[in-house]
């Protein structure tokens, strides 16, 4: 009866020992290979993991540098960025400007085209004037050459009629020639003024200097011209007005080329 009953408390039956023993056994050689195989992925996995941290380690350096070039990067793009925004705004400025001069002197150059066009008027009505005057002055003068046989008194006041229409001719053609200088001019003015705007540009004033130059002696010789045009006429007046005969002419104008 030795051994052949079961052994309270440890087992409910016979053999539970055993078969306990014989689990633990099992168990143990189960718990021996996860321990190895725990051990072989845990080498496996400080490998890893020591090629991962190099391999992070280089990426981070890597970054770092990447990084400082795109910080550099950024700050030149930002420079240029203000330079180019600044040039910009130069220009934009400038185009303005450039913009608003013209706009001045399309509206002088309109203005002095207005006043040409109305001295070109006048000069027509004096024009008109002057033929018909001429026109009067001729039908006058046949009746004044059949009076002078009637009568010396009337023949005398033919030839006041004959001074003063001949002094109106004259007058006539000054004032005509007149306006035709101021009008040249006006003109030639507004251009010098708008060579002399755009030569306020230090690249343009070499290349508008010799323009410009040749613009002031125009107009001076104009004005010479205009001068002795109407001290010509004026004399020419004064010696109808004092009997002279044979001073209905035009006097002479030299034309001179524009620049």
């Amino acid at each position: 009866e030795t051994n052949t009953l079961p052994f309270h408390p440890f087992e409910n039956q016979q053999g539970d020992i055993l078969r306990v023993e014989k689990e633990h056994q099992v168990l143990k050689e189960q718990l021996r290979e996860a321990e190895e195989k725990f051990e072989q992925l845990q080498n496996r996995s400080l490998e890893e993991t020591g090629t991962l941290e190099e391999l992070l380690k280089k990426s981070i350096e890597e970054t770092k540098v990447s990084q400082n070039e795109l910080n550099w990067f950024h700050q030149d793009s930002e420079t240029q960025m203000k330079k180019w925004q600044q040039e910009k705004k130069e220009n934009r400025e400038s185009l303005k400007a450039l913009r608003s001069t013209a706009k001045k002197h399309s509206d002088t150059n309109e203005r002095y085209l207005k006043t040409i066009d109305d001295k070109e008027k006048q000069y027509n009505v004096c024009l008109n004037t002057f033929l018909e005057t001429s026109n009067k002055f001729a039908n006058e003068k046949g009746k004044l050459e059949e009076l002078i046989k009637k009568s010396q008194d009337e023949s005398q006041e033919c030839e006041k009629r004959a001074v003063q229409a001949e002094v109106s001719v004259l007058q006539t053609w000054k004032e005509t020639e007149m306006w035709k200088l101021k009008g040249t001019i006006a003109k030639a003015e507004g251009n010098l003024r708008m060579l002399k705007a755009l030569s306020s540009s230090a690249s343009a004033a070499p290349v508008l200097k010799s323009q410009i130059d040749s613009w002031e002696i125009f107009i001076s010789n104009v004005k010479k011209q205009q001068e002795k045009v109407e001290a010509e006429y004026e004399e020419k007046i004064e010696l109808v007005k004092n009997g002279a005969r044979n001073c209905l002419s035009k006097v002479e104008i030299v034309d001179f080329p524009l620049p």
